[in-house]
């Protein structure tokens, strides 16, 4: 079945809550869906078609999401802070019948057309969207997630986080992703449920918006810009019942600071582009800082390698089924019995609790011993001065690499490394540190130390 059959009801429950008091319907959603799969098939879209949008967050920026999806094609958004020279790339590979850059326009000139009655049918196997991975090595890859593998993950999400007609969700993620595209709407949709839709974040909006909110979703940024508000209280986060972070790794000192804060504990949980989520803290039970919970029903998960930590593989209905017109790299990420190889590094511990170590393109390897950059940044960010550190990989003449770390904070750097030393093994210990008052992030605030390797590479040469 199509997917926007299972994820729109239309109903007179509002869906969009907008910052000017204005609301928006499931039914207008749908309507406004409608027209623009008519404007999408007058266009020449046929089912399989590429439609790429690269837009403004917007309702009509979803309304064109679920209308790709009601006219059989398959959704290709683009981060919009994409250079053109970037976005060519992107439309040259994917080839699409139409690329969006003004959701708003086209649902206006949507309004010219009578909504479309039936949905095109769609199999679970066939394409829903394509996610083009980051590309901080090599070229972009285009991820292909299907109408069943979107569907199962979004059902199992519904049920594990415990969404009703009843939450309220707090929306201030980009909509180019998955995270802000897939889990939350997707969410949100099977429950009927209403959105506070914020075009970003913003301090004063989201502290009015939780007061009218039951979960909110984001990025560890967002929960590290609460707490450096003073407005941000236990009364302020009183109405919640959940809150979730991923994207990027939390620290347990934010872990640590918004429990106390709020008496609530963050939901941390574990997705990729090639899977959504894949693993998830219980809703129910025990959230411990630093692990990134259990699977998710419907996904199996292994450790490869035949050790305690290795390389993080699943398998299930809602893993991707291969990277666009690629499938020399789609065989070479896949094992022969199945499993694809996320390219991270973690554990899994007795109790079935996934822990992360990092990616396996960041492991170090110094004097030929393995060092795992997030045993040595749990530690760095403990010391008095340091706000957050990444610790990388330097080209050495003869270690091969040597252990440095980028820190937002200051200090000593010879004292700090001393200290480091009392505690891990000295080739663990970085040679290097250097003081940052930011470091670089992606759009979803992620880490980017291919940027840090190349800003520090000639450290030792």
């Amino acid at each position: 079945m199509n997917l926007y059959d299972r994820l729109i009801t239309p109903s007179d429950r509002p869906c969009f809550l907008l910052p000017d008091g204005a609301e928006i319907t499931y039914a207008e959603l749908a309507d406004g869906a409608g027209r623009l799969a008519s404007l999408l098939i007058a266009r020449g879209v046929v089912p399989g078609d590429r439609v790429a949008v690269q837009t403004d967050k917007t309702p009509q920026a979803v309304m064109l999401y679920l209308a790709t999806l009601k006219a059989g094609a398959i959704f290709l958004p683009l981060n919009t802070a994409y250079t053109a020279a970037e976005v060519e790339y992107f439309l040259t590979d994917a080839e699409p019948r139409l690329f969006v850059q003004d959701a708003t326009a086209l649902a206006a000139e949507a309004q010219a057309h009578p909504p479309l009655e039936t949905t095109v049918p769609r199999a679970d196997d066939d394409l829903a969207s394509i996610i083009y991975t980051s590309g901080t090595t090599g070229r972009s890859k285009g991820a292909m997630l299907t109408h069943g593998a979107l569907y199962a993950n979004a059902r199992a999400l519904h049920d594990t986080w415990g969404f009703s007609a009843e939450d309220v969700l707090l929306h201030a993620l980009p909509i180019f992703h998955v995270h802000g595209l897939f889990v939350a709407l997707h969410c949100a949709f099977l429950s009927g449920a209403p959105m506070v839709w914020l075009a970003k974040f913003e301090d004063a909006p989201v502290l009015a918006g939780l007061a009218k909110s039951t979960v909110m979703m984001g990025v560890p940024t967002f929960y590290t810009r609460l707490l450096s508000n003073p407005g941000f209280t236990r009364e302020a986060a009183a109405h919640m019942r959940l809150f979730i972070s991923g994207s990027a790794p939390l620290l347990e000192s934010t872990f640590a600071e918004f429990e106390q804060r709020t008496g609530m504990a963050i939901l941390e949980r574990y997705g990729m582009s090639e899977a959504v989520i894949i693993t998830s803290n219980p809703l129910d039970g025990e959230r411990l800082a630093g692990s990134v919970g259990y699977p998710l029903p419907g996904v199996t998960l292994r450790i490869g390698g035949g050790e305690a930590t290795g390389g993080i593989e699943i398998k299930g209905v809602s893993v991707f089924s291969g990277y666009w017109r690629m499938p020399e790299k789609t065989a070479e990420d896949f094992t022969a019995d199945g499993y694809f190889m996320t390219g991270d590094v973690g554990r899994q511990d007795a109790d079935g609790r996934v822990w992360i170590s990092g990616r396996a393109k960041d492991l170090i390897i110094s004097g030929g011993y393995n060092v795992y950059p997030k045993e040595i940044e749990l530690i760095l960010d403990e010391l008095p001065g340091v706000t957050e550190s990444a610790v990388i990989g330097l080209p050495h003449p003869d270690f091969g690499e040597a252990v440095a770390a980028v820190v937002i904070g200051a200090g000593d750097e010879t004292a700090m490394i001393a200290t480091l030393r009392e505690t891990l093994a000295a080739f663990k210990a970085p040679k290097r540190i250097f003081f940052v008052d930011e470091l670089p992030r992606n759009a979803m605030g992620k880490v980017q130390k291919n940027l840090l390797r190349q800003t520090y590479a000639g450290t030792f040469s």
